[in-house]
């Protein structure tokens, strides 16, 4: 299996060649074996990303951007979906290969294995059967939760009488005592908690700001790659229609040669 990494090697776009940069450089990083694509140079290229990119994963505009990203004839994503498998950590599952050994999205894999069979690995043998070694106290299997003890205990409880009273009601004034102190120490606690929140809403405001502005640059250097594309095709038009007008002008001219002769 070829992964197949489509790129645009002359585009004018600086968002586009960022994220070229950053797919290659990821998978180069994880060494996986990669084919880059250009659609620039070949017209083949630009042909077949365009016709195999799902209908459902087309922009508006039905001009899939590169980097796309497939394996062998079966698409994968492009830039978005791939910088979300990475946060996730499934690139492999995104590239459609199986992680290797002692990778972190191998060991996240076996990890939902054992949720998902309900076994936990610690409380197998190595037969892959339940471990009957772990003791189980005789009271939890016999269905009795108290021991000897325990009745014991409960018992000498009951012999304290009004003295273990008293005692009580010297704790819960102490109680109160503290529960009053703590109160106040919340109530001074509770003007710095409001500051740090309205900082933190004025900090989300500016990220979100910042959000909104990466968006709108990268609208408008799609839109300027687009307005490329359409530029190049244009002039491939004029020129093809150049070549034709001067074919039929020779032939004319051979024609009218041929009949003065």
């Amino acid at each position: 299996m070829v992964i197949k990494v489509f790129l645009a090697s002359s585009s004018g776009s600086t968002a586009i060649k960022k994220k070229q940069q950053d797919v290659v450089g990821f998978l180069e990083a994880l060494k996986v074996d990669y084919a880059q694509l250009d659609i620039a140079c070949n017209e083949e290229n630009r042909m077949w990303m365009r016709q195999n990119v799902p209908e459902e994963k087309k922009p508006a505009n039905g001009i899939p951007l590169p980097p796309q990203i497939f394996n062998e004839e079966s698409y994968c994503g492009d830039y978005d979906t791939f910088f979300d498998a990475k946060e996730d950590n499934l690139v492999y599952s995104f590239l459609g290969l199986p992680p290797p050994p002692g990778s972190k999205e191998a060991v996240q894999a076996d990890k939902a294995d054992i949720v998902e069979n309900g076994t936990h690995a610690e409380e197998t043998n190595a037969e892959g059967n339940l471990d009957d070694s772990i003791e189980v106290p005789v009271e939890e299997r016999n269905g009795d939760a108290h021991s000897k003890e325990e009745l014991a205990q409960a018992a000498d409880e009951e012999d304290e009488g009004e003295g273990g009273e008293e005692e009580e009601g010297e704790v819960a004034e102490g109680e109160t005592a503290d529960d009053e102190a703590t109160e106040e120490e919340t109530a001074g606690d509770e003007a710095p908690a409001e500051e740090e929140e309205a900082v933190e809403e004025t900090d989300e405001a500016h990220a979100e700001e910042e959000e909104e502005q990466e968006e709108a640059d990268d609208d408008r250097e799609e839109e300027d790659l687009q307005s490329e594309e359409e530029e190049e095709l244009r002039q491939l038009e004029e020129e093809e229609e150049a070549e034709v007008q001067e074919e039929e002008e020779e032939d004319l001219e051979e024609t009218q040669e041929e009949e003065a002769e």
